[in-house]
C-alpha cells in the first residue's frame, strides 16, 4: 500500500512540474524576465540541454542511460528491501525519482528540460520544479542515512 502512495505522490511531482514548464513555455518568451517577488526571485525561461549548470550539454543518450540504470536499481531495491533505507528514505529516493522523470520527460518529448526559476540572493543556475524534488529528496536521503540510519551502514543487510 506505501508504494501506490510513492507512486502517486511521484505523480504528483510529475504533473507539477510538467504544468508549470507548460505554462512558462506558454506565457514567457524565451530568455525574457518576469518578477515574480522583487529581490527574491524571478522566472526565466531557459533550454538546458545539460544538467547542472550546463554540464554534460548535448549528451542526452548519458542522460537516459543513467535514469535506466537508476530506474532499474530502484526496481531492484524496492523489491528486495536489501539497501536497508528506512520508510522516510524510501520517500526521499521517490521525491529525487519524480523529479527526474519530469526532466526526462522534457529531454525525450524536446530534447532539452525547461528551467525557469532563477534565485536573485545567490548565484545559481536557473533551475525548476523537478529540480526542487531532485536536490531536496538528496539532501533529506543524505541526512538521514548519516544521522539516523545506523543499520544501512552495517555489512550485515538483509
Amino acid at each position: 500500500m506505501e508504494y501506490i502512495f510513492m507512486v502517486l505522490m511521484g505523480l504528483g511531482i510529475v504533473a507539477a512540474d510538467q504544468l508549470t514548464k507548460l505554462a512558462v513555455v506558454a506565457q514567457i518568451p524565451l530568455f525574457s524576465r518576469v518578477e515574480v517577488l522583487p529581490g527574491v526571485f524571478h522566472l526565466t525561461y531557459v533550454q538546458n540541454t545539460g544538467a547542472a549548470f550546463s554540464s554534460f550539454q548535448g549528451q542526452q543518450w548519458l542522460f537516459l542511460l543513467v535514469f535506466a540504470l537508476f530506474t532499474g536499481a530502484l526496481i531492484w531495491e524496492f523489491s528486495t528491501g536489501k539497501m536497508g533505507f528506512s520508510r522516510f528514505e524510501k520517500w526521499c529516493i521517490a521525491a529525487v525519482y519524480a523529479g527526474g522523470l519530469g526532466n526526462m520527460i522534457d529531454r525525450l518529448r524536446l530534447g532539452f528540460v525547461v528551467d525557469m526559476i532563477e534565485v536573485e540572493f545567490i548565484r545559481f543556475p536557473v533551475f525548476n520544479v523537478a529540480d526542487c524534488f531532485i536536490c531536496c529528496g538528496c539532501i533529506a536521503l543524505m541526512v538521514s542515512l548519516v544521522f539516523f540510519n545506523r543499520k544501512f551502514w552495517k555489512d550485515e543487510k538483509k
